[in-house]
Formats: C-alpha cells, sequence, structure tokens
C-alpha cells in the first residue's frame, strides 16, 4: 500500500499516458489503427512485437513458437476481447454526439475539463459530458488490456531468448556490469522509458499533478471553480474562540456597501454554492448583481484544522449544533466586519460618514438545512446575550430545526443514537469516508454510476427510497470535487445526536448534555433552552423557503418555523413553496429559485444602516462562555 492506495491501482495509472483520456484510448492491436489517442508506452512495445520483427530477430524456429504460442492464447484473448469491444464501441457511440473539445486545452492546466465562462451557458462543475476521468470500471478494463498485452509480449520475448542463448547470457552479465543503467541501443525490446513519457510532463504544478494524473480523480476546490470561471477570489482563515480554523471564502466587491454570505448544510461545503456555475449559482448571481460575496465552511473537515496541531480525534469531533451557532457563524461574521469596516473606510469618498456609522454595510444571510437552524440559534442566543448580530435579512432554504415529521429512516436512526448515544460517541466520533484510497473509490464509483446509467439509476432510486423517496440528485452531489481523496466535510456524531434529540422533543432545542449538571452550568437551568419560545427576539425579516419535493426536510416542518415565528411576534417574516427536492435548493440550476432569492435580497437598502435595538430584557436562563 502506498498512501492508502493499492500497488494495483498504482501499478495500472503508472502505464497510463494521460490521465484526462478514458479508457476507450486503449486499444488491442486489431483497432488499434482507428485510434486517435497513441496508446500507453508498454502497449506500443507490445504492439511493436506483433506488427513487425527486427532483423536480429528473424529465425525460423522463433517464428514457429511465436505462432504456436499466439494460436494457444487466441481463444483468451478473443473471450476476453469481445465484450470489452462491445463495452467500447458503446461508449464510443455515445461520446460521438458530444463535440470533442479542443485539444490544446488541458496542456498547461492542472484541472481537466473545466472551462472558461461564456455569456450566456452554463457550467456545471461535474460537465459530466466532457469529464475524461476513469472509473472503476474503465481501470479494470484498461488492468485487462495492459495484462493480455503484458502476457504476449512476455512469452514473445521468453522465446526469443530460448533460441538466442547468447544474447540471454549477455543480458545477465549486463545486470552485474556497471553500463546495466545505460540505455539499450536502438531497436532493442528492452528500451527503457523515461517516467516523463508515463504521464503529463507539465511541470508547472508537480505535486498538484502528481495527485490528478496518477489517480485520475477531481480533486479541484471552491478556488479553483471561481477562478476558473474568470471571478476574483479571496481565500480568509478564521479561528473560533474554541481553536477551529475555519476557511472563509470571499468572491469581493471591496467598495460595496452590501454584502451577503453564504451558509452550507450537513455534509456539505462552500462548493455547493458555486455548483452551477455562472448562470445557476447563487454566488456568482449575487456578485453580479454588486454584493460582496462571503462563502462559509463550518468546522469538521476530515483535515481537521485546529490550533492544536495535537488534539485527539475525540476531542475534535466533539460538538454539536451549539457550536455551529455560538463559535463558527459569529467567528465568521465578526471577521466579515472587521474587513468591511476596515475597506470601506478607504474605498468610499466620504470617510467620515463612514467611520460615524455603526455598521457601513447591509450583511444579508443565505443558507440551507443545517445551515439554516445555525443562523436561527445565532441571531437568537445573540439577542439573548444583548450582542449585535450584525444581519440585516434571514433568507432560509428548507431550513433544519423541526424534524418530526419524517420518514422510517430518519425514525429508526433516531431511536439507535437515542438508545445507544453513549456507546456509539466512543467509537464512532464522526461520519466520514476514513482513508485517501476509499474517499478515491467513492469518486471513481461515481464516475461509473454516470457511465452506466442502468446501474446509477439503481443507485439513485435506492437512496431515493431510503431518504424517504426525495428525488434530489444524489449521485451527482457524490461525483462533486468536495467529496475527493485529500479531503471531505463531516458530521461529527454529536451534530447527528442532536438532531436526534430535536427531532424526538418535536421542539427546536439547544444541545441536551445528558445530565442536569451539565445542563445548568450551560444554559442556566436542568433543560436546553427551547428557542422556538424565543422567537419574538429576531428582529430582521425572515424569508422561508421550502420545497414540495423535499422528503429530508418536509414542508411541513418549513410551515412550522412560519407559524411559531408568526405566534410570538415576527412581523416580517414571509413563506414560499417550490417544486423541488432538498438538494435542488443548491445543486441544481433553478431560474425561479435565483430569481426569489434575488428580490429578497433587493429588498435591503444598502443605504441605510442598521440601528442595533436593546430592549434591556434581562433573562434568568443565563448563556454559558
Amino acid at each position: 500500500m502506498h498512501h492508502g492506495v493499492s500497488s494495483f491501482n498504482h501499478f495500472i495509472h503508472e502505464l497510463s499516458v494521460d490521465s484526462d483520456t478514458s479508457s476507450l484510448d486503449y486499444s488491442s492491436g486489431e483497432d488499434s489503427d482507428a485510434m486517435s489517442t497513441p496508446p500507453s508506452p508498454l502497449s506500443q512495445t507490445s504492439l511493436r512485437s506483433w506488427a513487425s520483427h527486427p532483423a536480429s530477430y528473424e529465425s525460423h524456429w522463433t517464428e514457429w513458437i511465436t505462432l504456436i504460442l499466439w494460436w494457444v492464447l487466441l481463444p483468451t484473448r478473443i473471450f476476453l476481447w469481445i465484450p470489452l469491444y462491445l463495452l467500447r464501441l458503446l461508449i464510443t457511440r455515445r461520446e460521438s454526439r458530444v463535440s470533442p473539445m479542443s485539444p490544446g486545452r488541458h496542456q498547461h492546466s492542472s484541472r481537466p475539463y473545466f472551462s472558461n465562462a461564456v455569456p450566456g451557458k452554463e457550467h456545471h462543475v461535474p460537465n459530466r459530458t466532457t469529464d475524461r476521468r476513469r472509473g472503476v470500471i474503465e481501470d479494470l478494463q484498461l488492468g485487462i488490456e495492459i495484462f493480455i498485452d503484458a502476457i504476449f509480449d512476455f512469452f514473445h520475448k521468453a522465446a526469443h531468448l530460448l533460441l538466442s542463448p547468447s544474447e540471454a547470457f549477455g543480458i545477465v552479465l549486463s545486470w552485474f556490469s556497471s553500463s546495466s543503467h545505460s540505455h539499450s541501443p536502438e531497436g532493442n525490446y528492452y528500451d527503457v522509458l523515461d517516467d516523463e513519457t508515463l504521464g503529463d510532463t507539465d511541470s508547472s504544478s508537480p505535486t498538484e499533478r502528481t495527485v490528478t494524473s496518477l489517480y485520475n480523480t477531481d480533486t479541484r476546490t471552491c478556488q479553483d471553480v471561481i477562478t476558473e470561471l474568470g471571478y476574483p477570489y479571496e481565500a480568509i482563515r478564521v479561528v473560533t474562540s474554541d481553536g477551529y480554523g475555519l476557511l472563509l471564502e470571499r468572491i469581493p466587491r471591496r467598495d460595496a456597501r452590501k454584502a451577503v454570505f453564504l451558509q452550507h448544510g450537513v455534509l456539505d461545503s462552500s462548493m455547493g454554492w458555486v455548483s452551477n456555475g455562472v448562470v445557476g449559482s447563487p454566488a456568482f448571481a449575487a456578485y453580479d448583481q454588486g454584493y460582496d460575496v462571503y462563502l462559509g465552511n463550518f468546522r469538521g473537515l476530515v483535515s481537521r484544522d485546529h490550533v492544536n496541531k495535537n488534539i485527539s480525534s475525540k476531542d475534535f469531533w466533539s460538538y454539536s449544533i451549539n457550536e455551529h451557532a455560538r463559535e463558527d457563524i459569529p467567528a465568521m461574521i465578526e471577521k466579515i466586519h472587521e474587513i468591511k469596516t476596515s475597506e470601506l473606510s478607504l474605498y468610499q469618498p466620504n470617510v467620515e460618514e463612514v467611520a460615524k456609522e455603526e455598521q457601513p454595510y447591509k450583511l444579508c444571510v443565505l443558507s440551507h438545512s443545517l445551515g439554516g437552524a445555525a443562523v436561527l440559534m445565532y441571531v437568537i442566543t445573540s439577542r439573548i446575550e444583548e450582542k449585535p448580530h450584525r444581519l440585516s435579512r434571514l433568507i432560509l432554504l428548507s431550513p433544519a430545526g423541526f424534524h418530526e415529521d419524517s420518514n422510517l429512516c430518519f425514525t429508526l436512526i433516531e431511536h439507535t443514537f437515542l438508545l445507544l448515544g453513549p456507546l456509539l460517541s466512543r467509537i464512532v466520533p464522526a461520519f466520514y469516508i476514513p482513508t485517501r484510497f476509499f474517499r478515491m473509490l467513492l469518486n471513481k464509483l461515481a464516475r461509473d454510476f454516470h457511465n452506466y446509467p442502468a446501474v446509477g439509476g439503481l443507485v439513485q432510486t435506492l437512496m431515493s427510497y431510503v431518504v424517504g423517496g426525495d428525488s434530489s440528485n444524489w449521485l451527482g452531489v457524490m461525483g462533486l470535487p468536495h467529496y475527493n481523496m485529500n479531503d471531505m466535510p463531516a458530521v461529527s456524531f454529536r451534530v447527528a445526536l442532536h438532531l436526534a434529540q430535536i427531532k424526538r422533543s418535536s421542539k427546536f432545542k439547544m444541545f441536551d448534555y445528558g445530565s442536569v449538571k451539565a445542563n445548568m452550568e450551560v444554559y442556566g437551568s436542568p433543560e436546553p433552552l427551547d428557542l422556538g419560545e424565543f422567537y419574538g427576539l429576531i428582529d430582521v425579516p425572515v424569508d422561508l423557503v421550502a420545497g414540495k419535493k423535499d422528503k429530508v426536510i418536509r414542508p411541513s416542518m418549513v410551515r412550522k418555523h412560519y407559524r411559531v415565528m408568526r405566534e410570538t411576534g415576527v412581523v416580517d417574516a414571509s413563506y414560499n413553496e417550490f417544486e423541488y427536492a432538498h438538494l435542488d435548493f443548491t445543486f441544481s440550476h433553478r431560474e425561479e429559485l435565483l430569481a426569489y432569492v434575488m428580490s429578497r435580497l433587493l429588498l435591503v437598502e444598502p443605504t441605510q444602516t442598521q440601528t442595533v435595538q436593546k430592549k434591556g430584557m434581562k433573562l434568568k436562563k443565563k448563556m454559558g462562555n
């Protein structure tokens, strides 16, 4: 094993010429002339051995033995070649309907198959029609072809050496001589191939090229997607008060007095807000409308960024939704406030006016699923502690918080977590794919599911049934680059347990630490706070959006948010439904949703300044540090 990858997989990929060329570019000798892409160096050696014999090897006995071995292995070769040929033919017919990309597009790029922005066209991150990554099945096909070629090449060379003992003796002597490292004469079958010929020779980014070309997987980041589409990008590292390192990404408009903060949901990342390219992504739409765009990322990446480099796995994953709302979001919001206040003092012409304003910009939030629950918890706890939340409007897409109306699968998970929670938390501190090899395998399986629609359709149907019939594109999300061999978003056991507690109680509660003493230390009461009772503290407009086809967070649960807000005195709250499934809010191109989101953002006037209203209320339930 090497870095978690099997030697067989390493052997297969070392022999490929170009990681961006699918397995149908590798062929046996019969159809090699029809292919436009040259085969691998090893295949070329084998094909030369069958196409022509050098003059020094044209002995009568060599030809007869070679012919006999060829006929002996012919049935096996035909038996293995026919299904591969039919599979290759089907793939060729499918790809013949797609216009080929420019041949020079990827020669100097470490990121394959992603084109520059073209006005009026979609730029989906998966870009399946031009994706040249191989899946597991295609890797096996390539391996079989290389294995067959190697067998024939071995027997041919062995027959030659048996009939040429002098040359065999010379080769053995060369192993013990100082000239064993020199190149063989031209025309010899044992030419030593340079390593550079086995892969891409572009050395502009050697480390990245090794990862991408050797394993043939997509390891792009949100930064790559944004910059390749021609937008500006800025990465900001934020450290929370409890030591977690967060990545706050930005599409900057430094002189803009209106900003939007986008927060993803569970097992997701900032990639979701840019996954539909220029036309269909909320991040790009907001930027094009003049907003300074910030993309938040919760703690919980497999890479485990923390100020304490020696932190244990148990301690790192010991967080719930409470920490997302009271540590992650406040740290990112305060960083945004620090940046905007500093930049506006430089870019705005009237410096004195900006300096007098407490907050010279408007900040709106667009969040999805778990991100919506965390934002609500953040606003409410900030109001309880009489701290400014700095937000002007909340747009919540299928927000979590109420979950009693759910399917059988989620109910079984709820009972399992609540019953076996103390035991499971010690065994499984978080849920993620543990090694680089298995993350690479998931990425390749996603390619196979796309390349073979029958298999992909079956897996899609099974996954939809597991989540109660939700019709989201689950397979497409699995193939996105944020699930790559280097890193992926994870979910801690406590976050999952927190959701199970919410479902059991039928209330939007903060995390229950399991004892009266622990709850008293954090909340000042034996029970965790019921956030629904404090919805009346929300002092900004809230737009709730539900999906009629959403089976993960059903419309009835989003309507409950709206009903509780109206009952507790939230004056400016709205509710809308669209014909969407759960992941359609971020991973699908929905013009209707984008138009709605932008219309709500435009309701916030950037010239007005936010005034923080302090009602002077004192709550007996004191929040912990």
